[in-house]
């Protein structure tokens, strides 16, 4: 072939590779829109310092968000989490997985190039007829050193597509890393803090044994005056006792959180405690939750599904792509000789090269099956993102009710207490008086434990949904963390 053909060739083959891209353009999908979340607090409660809505120039919630409880116990166990999840790993190592793809994918755009040097010897039949006759038996060696090269031209985008259908999966792979770390810590928090408020009844519960145990003391001194019936012995035994059951319960709730917080942190169970430390009364943090707009920027799993939406666009693409004729550019060159001495000389020199234009004719509706497969994946991934949307929306609804409701029950558990403890007090005295019977004393006992620890219980709630806040408006994640590849 002249080589003056190769500059044509080259410059021929340089168009071809610019190509056309066939099958849609991706617009991203309209998500569900609301203009404010509706669960916002009235006037009397704009004032709080539990939540309040985030207005242009507040401050988002930053990095480790876990920090603005004020617990270090909280913090050295989240920073564990970090290190040494196992669930994490996995989640990390699939985004690595997911960045090989894109190299992989991207190798497409290069030809192939390959070698198979040999060295043989060959002794043909002498039975095997020969034309002519005297040519039997002729023994050959061949000595070759071949280079091949093969490529194929992306007339229609295929290859550019899957290399943009990889880079959607490793981005979307990368939030679902965000969204699994977001969850393990929030999973950790929550934990974490229902052992501390188990131990907060536990220690109630403590308390409540000794004093229901001055309490018989007190119902048996009286029976041994003669003043107290012997019922009121029983009554004040089975109030002790039964508290005792609760004392007990508790520490079995206790044990399986602190389990649970091992296996976060990648411990086995026997090899992790936490020492008690009953929880107090806290200041929960200010939640800057903003506008349901800018939520769709702020959850990574709204933004894993937003990828895997333009990632099913491409593959309509390349479902279309199929349609068209493939185009391949091969090309041979190398040494062959009979001996090693004349192997690489340049008269034994070999080379070829040609495209190669190949088209489907019939497959019997494969590439239409393959089409509409594309398709429907690609609607299914649009309704996914958008029930992705509208669960979010919830989540952030149902805890922003939780707080605003919990702020108003808290304070009327504390009254209700209040009352329980100045009734039990009343009833004590009235009892040591001998104004009334044991009875009166056990029902205001029961009420107040009751409040108690349905104060606990509320306080365990409300810091529970903060945390679910947190959560449900990305933990401070927002889409400029996406990598870009």
């Amino acid at each position: 072939m002249n080589t003056r053909l190769f500059p044509i060739m080259l410059a021929s083959a340089a168009l071809l590779m610019a190509g056309c891209t066939v099958g849609p353009k991706f617009v991203p999908p309209v998500p569900p829109q609301a203009p404010a979340f509706k669960e916002q607090p009235p006037e009397s409660f704009k004032a709080s310092q539990e939540w309040q809505p985030a207005r242009p120039g507040d401050q988002k919630i930053r990095g480790a968000w876990w920090e603005m409880f004020g617990d270090p116990q909280l913090d050295a166990l989240e920073d564990q989490l970090t290190a040494s999840n196992q669930d994490l790993k996995v989640a990390e190592a699939r985004l690595r997985a997911a960045r090989a793809a894109i190299r992989f994918n991207r190798s497409g755009l290069f030809p192939t190039i390959s070698t198979s040097p040999s060295v043989d010897n060959e002794r043909v039949s002498a039975h095997q007829p020969y034309f002519p006759a005297f040519e039997a038996n002729n023994g050959t060696g061949n000595y070759s050193l071949p280079f091949d090269l093969s490529y194929e031209v992306d007339l229609w985008g295929r290859v550019r597509r899957t290399i943009n259908a990889s880079r959607e999966e490793a981005q979307a792979t990368a939030a679902d890393l965000a969204t699994a770390s977001l969850s393990l810590h929030a999973e950790l928090a929550i934990d974490y803090f229902e052992l501390r408020s188990a131990d907060a009844q536990k220690q109630l519960l403590d308390d409540t044994v000794r004093a229901y145990a001055d309490a018989l003391q007190l119902t048996r001194n009286r029976f041994e005056g003669g003043v107290a019936p012997k019922s009121d012995v029983a009554q004040a035994q089975t109030q002790l006792d039964e508290a005792r059951v609760q004392d007990t319960d508790i520490t079995e709730a206790r044990a399986e959180y602190e389990h649970a917080i091992a296996t976060l942190i990648g411990l086995p169970p026997a090899s992790f405690s936490l020492p008690p430390a009953p929880q107090t009364p806290m200041r929960l943090p200010v939640i800057p939750v903003g506008l349901p707009s800018t939520l769709l920027e702020r959850r990574p799993d709204i933004a894993a599904d937003e990828r895997r939406v333009a990632e099913a666009n491409e593959q309509i693409g390349i479902a279309r792509a199929a349609y068209f004729p493939a185009l391949t550019i091969g090309a041979t060159g190398g040494f062959e000789g009979t001996t090693v001495t004349n192997w690489l000389n340049w008269p034994s020199r070999l080379w070829a090269v040609g495209p190669q234009l190949s088209e489907t004719l019939f497959d019997a509706g494969r590439r239409h099956a393959t089409s509409e497969a594309a398709q429907a994946n690609y609607d299914g991934t649009v309704a996914a993102y958008r029930q992705t949307t509208l669960n979010a929306f919830q989540e952030v609804e149902d805890n922003l009710a939780a707080l605003r409701i919990l702020e108003q029950e808290a304070a009327q558990q504390h009254q209700a207490t209040a009352s329980a403890q100045e009734s039990l007090q009343l009833f004590t005295n009235r009892y040591q008086g001998g104004v009334d019977n044991y009875l009166q004393v056990i029902t205001a006992q029961t009420i107040a434990l009751a409040d108690e620890r349905n104060d606990i219980d509320i306080q365990r709630r409300r810091i529970d949904a903060s945390v679910l806040l947190v959560k449900a408006v990305g933990g401070g994640w927002d889409t400029s963390q996406l990598p870009r590849y």
